[in-house]
């Protein structure tokens, strides 16, 4: 098998296991009425919600809302680990920590949901083929950019509403940084010196 194609299978397992264990700890959370959200979610600037930081993209509150982010990591999910499981890991690590430590010092309410992360590896992969100098990368970035460049608005507040746009501003935040720190070294040109 190539390596192309076996990262491929891996990135396919590897967010389906995702995406599979938010949706049993959603079933979990029914049986228990509730008592994952309440206790596990990120409650801004209080100590005892900082552990949301780590469990609440996990968390979802109802089945559209689970449903809403499941596509979404699924295939951007995928897309950042064909590029290989470090740094897949890395740019859902570090989208994942931003969005929920953003949420906690600057949240209004209970926050949960996989959101912050879609958004995260969203601008994750619109911003890597820049920092990369890559055409292909350039051009996935322009095609789900086409595709789920609307989810933007998801960063700007909406007043009256209970869809945490901080989780969504700090967790694309923490993309475009994860895809500065993963940017590809390149070497020197032939006959500089270093200094």
């Amino acid at each position: 098998m190539q390596p192309l194609a076996r990262r491929a299978q891996a990135g396919l397992v590897t967010v389906a296991v995702l995406v599979g264990a938010m949706w049993v700890v959603f079933g979990l959370n029914l049986v228990l009425g509730n008592l994952l959200v309440r206790t596990l979610g990120i409650a801004p600037r209080r100590i005892d919600g900082l552990d949301g930081v780590l469990f609440a993209p996990l968390l979802h509150g109802g089945l559209g809302h689970l449903a809403g982010n499941t596509l979404p990591l699924l295939v951007l999910g995928f897309l950042a680990f064909l590029e290989g499981a470090r740094r897949f890991a890395a740019a859902v690590g570090i989208s994942w920590l931003a969005s929920g430590l953003g949420t906690w010092l600057f949240g209004g309410g209970l926050t949960i949901g996989a959101s912050g992360v879609v958004f995260g590896l969203f601008t994750y992969l619109i911003t890597r083929g820049f920092y990369n100098r890559d055409w292909r990368q350039i051009l996935l970035a322009g095609v789900l950019f086409a595709v789920y460049g609307s989810i933007l608005w998801g960063i700007l507040p909406a007043f009256g509403s209970n869809v945490s746009w901080q989780a969504h501003l700090f967790g694309a935040l923490g993309g475009v940084l994860a895809a500065f720190l993963l940017k590809r070294k390149r070497p020197a040109p032939e006959g500089t010196d270093r200094f």
